[in-house]
């Protein structure tokens, strides 16, 4: 059958698989829920994992056997003794030849040829990684506001502070704000004052992270707090690229930063864009942001690759990035 590859991307609010044969033709998918142990717990993490696998399986009509390597990129492989931990469980699988790296890698993978550079993940929460032409990979953050993220940084975390501002605006500790009149509309309320009393005998103490996209198209039409919200976040990701800038000591100019996760690929928001960039640049780096059009599992398949000496020429790319167009319109 050739060359078989899967990547396997895993995060806090969803799993992909992805199995591609030598010439980067996508001949099996599968999806399920968050695989962030950290988040779940082992056994559900892996039970996700699982899932995925067996149905892109499925779909390529193939065995264990038949895939000659296997590239895991986890949320939640941070630090040894996660991946150690990890690592163990994923043995269970029977895959011969196969590997683990935190999903940051996949990003950088995917928008870096030369595997370097800096890699900012933004999705339910946020991470920063990057590594050097010596090979040297360094971590900031990922590990939740007590521990240094910034507040306000991630897909929940903007979840968060969309609600708070609409209640604080609402009692006149903000600005005014439309989230006063779109909060409360999207969760199918007609006032600040009905949501406010229904959440709080509900005993509500968390709300869903696509709140989100109520404050991106609150900016958009030009809401100053929306606008306010997430320029503090591109100021978040931007002080933690710089600290991986200062950590590799070492990089080639412009130094890519790739930016991954639902919130900066498919949200692509020029406030949160500008003012990470200007952060970066205030510390006198030369750089060049990449926001790559295909998921962070693709990085997974090409580090795949990478591990059994494929090359991946520009045909391949394409044949990837076609295939999975195809069946995110099939989906």
């Amino acid at each position: 059958m050739g060359t078989i590859v899967m990547g396997v991307d895993g995060g806090g609010s969803k799993t992909q698989a992805v199995i591609v044969d030598q010439h980067g033709q996508i001949i099996g998918k599968g999806y399920s829920g968050c695989s962030n142990y950290q988040v779940n717990g082992i056994k559900k993490a892996l039970t996700n994992v699982q899932e995925a696998i067996s149905q892109a399986m499925e779909e390529a009509e193939i065995s264990y056997s038949d895939i000659s390597f296997v590239q895991y990129g986890l949320a939640g492989a941070d630090r040894e003794k996660d991946i150690r931990l990890l690592k163990s469980a994923l043995a269970t699988f029977p895959f011969a030849k196969w590997n683990l790296v935190c999903d940051t890698m996949e990003g950088l993978r995917l928008g870096s040829s030369s595997n370097t550079g800096v890699v900012l993940v933004c999705g339910s929460g946020t991470n920063a990684s990057g590594r050097n032409q010596q090979g040297k990979v360094v971590q900031t953050g990922g590990f939740g506001y007590l521990y240094g993220d910034g507040a306000g940084a991630g897909g929940n975390a903007l979840a968060i502070e969309a609600f708070r501002s609409a209640i604080r605006s609402w009692e006149l500790r903000e600005i005014p704000t439309i989230l006063t009149h779109r909060v409360p509309c999207y969760f199918g309320f007609s006032s600040m004052e009905e949501m406010w009393n229904q959440f709080l005998d509900d005993g509500v103490t968390k709300v869903t992270g696509d709140l989100a996209i109520v404050l991106h198209e609150a900016a958009m039409d030009g809401d100053q707090l929306s606008i306010r919200i997430l320029k503090q976040m591109g100021k978040e990701l931007g002080l933690a690229a710089s600290s991986v800038i200062k950590r590799l000591g070492s990089l080639p100019a412009p130094i890519p930063i790739i930016l991954t996760g639902s919130v900066v690929q498919k949200g692509k928001n020029l406030y949160v864009l500008d003012s990470l960039k200007q952060i970066i640049e205030n510390e006198g780096h030369s750089i060049q942001l990449v926001i790559p059009e295909m998921d962070p599992v693709f990085g997974a398949v090409l580090l795949a690759r990478d591990q059994l000496g494929l090359p991946t020429s520009t045909d391949v790319l394409n044949q990837l990035e076609k295939g999975w167009k195809y069946h995110e319109e099939r989906a």
